[in-house]
């Protein structure tokens, strides 16, 4: 079956309401401490903590998209389910990230969010909803229709004579090449006209992705790596459509578009991700993350 752009509008709104749903859950337990679960999955802390509220978040999702999911006779793929392979039998799929964030949520942190995406059996994002339940900021998206932010039109904007921004969450602190990978920023910074680096280590990678978009000129990635890990499809494929929406650049660390229905996983470390305001910009990461493997 292939969706239409009207058949996509329609989905498109049932994910935003399925999304603010969810927020709505995920803030009435914003302030109650929460029972964390260890889900043994992937390297960081933030890969393997799950709170009831997940898994509530979810359920409201698939319940809220149960009836349009049947109509369009689509597949799921949600972060606190079994892959159920449904991504490679049906033409398109929901891919779920019902609370992106959690450590950010147990802390009490801005930084946690919903993410819906739908994703063809290609791996091509066609639907990006990302909803801040703090901020109660929706940001959306749908293949040929832009971005939104609030209901309002969104494309990537950058001011003159302001600072290259790094944002990414706090495992990227721990990697070896941290302070290396901050140097080389600040070259590329002054290379490309920038006014020094700024940083900030703090959100799940769904708001990540948005913040960049808002904190013009700045990009999110994560080196390729052998390890299991480096954030799942649910993590991006809602960000990679509003980006490709928002005149911005989305791709792994070498330039490539996201592998988003990965055969063999969901994870996405043997590529890596890279989120930037500017192909420019793209390209100098791309070619940093060369030096660094070559170097590590």
């Amino acid at each position: 079956m292939r969706l239409n752009q009207q058949d996509l509008q329609i989905l498109s709104k049932a994910a935003i309401h399925a999304a603010q749903q969810a927020g709505q859950l995920i803030s009435s337990y914003s302030q109650q401490k929460m029972a964390v679960k260890n889900k043994g999955v992937g390297d960081s802390l933030a890969s393997q903590v799950v709170t009831e509220v997940d898994l509530m978040a979810q359920e409201m999702i698939l319940n809220s998209l149960a009836e349009i999911t049947r109509k369009y006779d689509l597949g799921t793929l949600g972060e606190e389910s079994p892959d159920n392979q449904e991504r490679f039998e049906k033409d398109y799929f929901w891919c779920i990230d019902p609370m992106d964030g959690t450590l950010a949520f147990i802390k009490q942190r801005h930084g946690y969010a919903v993410s819906i995406g739908l994703v063809s059996q290609a791996g091509e994002p066609v639907i990006g909803v990302i909803y801040d339940p703090l901020t109660q900021t929706l940001y959306d998206a749908v293949k040929g229709q832009g971005a939104y932010r609030n209901g309002q039109k969104w494309q990537v904007s950058i001011p003159e004579e302001s600072p290259l921004h790094l944002i990414s969450d706090t495992s990227f602190q721990d990697l070896p090449q941290f302070e290396q990978s901050l140097q080389e920023l600040e070259i590329i910074s002054q290379r490309m006209g920038y006014q020094g680096l700024q940083t900030r280590f703090q959100g799940g990678a769904a708001l990540n992705a948005c913040w960049v978009l808002e904190q013009a000129p700045a990009c999110y990635f994560k080196y390729a790596k052998k390890e299991p890990g480096g954030g799942s499809l649910w993590d991006y494929a809602a960000s990679a459509c509003i980006y490709q929406e928002a005149g911005a650049w989305v791709s792994d660390m070498h330039g490539n578009p996201l592998d988003l229905n990965r055969p063999d996983s969901t994870y996405l470390n043997h590529r890596g991700i890279l989120y930037a305001t500017s192909e420019k910009l793209a390209r100098e990461i791309i070619a940093l993350g060369e030096r660094m493997c070559k170097e590590n």
